[in-house]
């Protein structure tokens, strides 16, 4: 387990950062164009993302970028 120390301006940039990338994922993911290997990746990484935002973030944040359950979970 790794720890970090960081100030209330820093908490606040790497929360828009992650914001940031959620929501283009997001919208990467809604995209029909991009192949199916493809999005089963971005998917990873927004699950990765999500979990580091869950840490910095406040509860009704977390709720606008609660992963959607999939058919087979």
């Amino acid at each position: 387990m790794l720890g970090l120390l960081i100030n209330e301006i820093e908490q606040k940039e790497v929360e828009y950062l992650l914001r940031r990338e959620l929501e283009e994922l997001l919208m990467d993911l809604e995209d029909h164009r991009i192949d199916h290997m493809v999005k089963r990746a971005m998917k990873e990484r927004y699950n990765i993302l999500f979990q580091l935002f869950r840490r910095v973030a406040n509860e009704n944040e977390c709720l606008k970028y609660m992963p959607k359950r999939s058919e087979n979970q």
